[in-house]
């Protein structure tokens, strides 16, 4: 074992603090990564603060992570010390069920083992990349092409591979017409890639105010949900709606801006159910999803994706010592788009 330092939360909804953990020693197929930078999620939140239910506390919450190789054991074959490298949400799964078998370990019938707040298969508690240092299985760690700085690729290993899956998955690209919900730490970066993919692009926000950043992220349209009119002036427009927004919509007006056959996809998970009425979603044949991440072969095609075609996410880097302070602007929507944690600074 190993100690590091580490910022975590002591207790549901208690200020992260300054700490030590142990990470276990490089085992046959881990690698050691040093910690450069962490993005940090809302999940981080809800979590944090047991939004989603009873967490496993102390809490080191993390799972964008981005940083170098410098040490590997015995087995290892994919990296080197050295090598750029990022862990996402997910640091083991059974390896043996159809969906790892197929690259979907986060589908794993077994049960997934999240980067944090989770028991990993040997018994021990995960705990994530608001460290220094962090010891994960070579199958579970994916390269960082050298296009892509460490401190914009940290998010999308969150944030990119959870709007890239949904894009891919239900066909984003030239000729169809793709809205993404909510222009934050998640749709910003669903905005890049949606673009990229060659669609075209609206962005459906609360308000204007972020209309000239969507503009330059690569949306075509953008238009406030708060105007009734935005509803009537877009129905049945859309092939492809994401939402990213984590506060509880009218999933049934939304479901009319979507063409006959047009799916929406929630990939932000608010804290209280939604209700929404049948007649929405089986007229037009519309199809209403979710979408969780991506497997490793996924994650590593997205990053290669972001590397050619420069897309990283827009941050604002942070020192650890800032971390509550960040949680905070994170909930008053006082970021654009991403806080990320130089971790030089745990």
């Amino acid at each position: 074992m190993t100690t590091v330092a580490a910022y975590a939360a002591p207790a549901a909804n208690a200020p992260l603090e300054r700490t030590t953990i142990e990470r276990r020693a490089v085992r046959e197929f881990d690698v050691l990564i040093d910690i450069k930078f962490a993005g940090i999620c809302h999940t981080d939140i809800h979590l944090v603060r047991e939004g989603w239910g009873e967490a496993i506390f102390p809490m080191v919450p993390g799972h964008e992570i981005a940083g170098v190789v410098s040490e590997v054991g015995p087995g290892v074959t994919k990296y080197k010390v050295g090598d750029r490298v990022g862990v996402g949400c997910l640091v083991d799964s059974c390896r043996e069920c159809d969906n790892c078998k197929a690259g979907q370990e986060h589908h794993c019938v077994r049960g997934a083992v999240q980067t944090y707040n989770a028991i990993g298969r040997d018994g021990e508690i995960t705990y994530g990349g608001y460290a220094t240092h962090v010891v994960v299985d070579e199958n579970f760690v994916v390269r960082i092409p050298d296009g892509l700085s460490l401190d914009v690729a940290a998010p999308l290993l969150c944030a990119g591979i959870t709007t890239y899956a949904p894009l891919k998955q239900w066909g984003a690209g030239p000729g169809k017409k793709v809205a993404v919900v909510g222009l934050g730490g998640l749709g910003h970066v669903g905005v890049k890639i949606a673009h990229a993919l060659g669609a075209e692009v609206t962005v459906l926000s609360q308000s204007l105010r972020k209309k000239d950043d969507g503009l330059k992220l690569g949306a075509d349209h953008y238009y406030a949900t708060s105007d009734p009119k935005t509803f009537e002036e877009l129905a049945g427009s859309f092939d492809l709606i994401v939402s990213t927004v984590s506060a509880p919509l009218d999933l049934s007006a939304y479901l009319g801006l979507l063409k006959t056959g047009g799916a929406l996809v929630n990939v932000g998970v608010p804290e209280e159910p939604i209700a929404f009425h049948p007649f929405s979603l089986i007229g037009g044949n519309k199809i209403l999803a979710g979408s969780m991440i991506g497997g490793i072969p996924e994650t590593q095609e997205m990053l290669d994706f972001c590397a050619e075609h420069g897309i990283g996410a827009e941050i604002e880097r942070i020192a650890a010592s800032e971390i509550n302070q960040a949680y905070e602007r994170v909930l008053a929507s006082d970021v654009r788009y991403r806080f990320v944690i130089d971790n030089a600074t745990i």
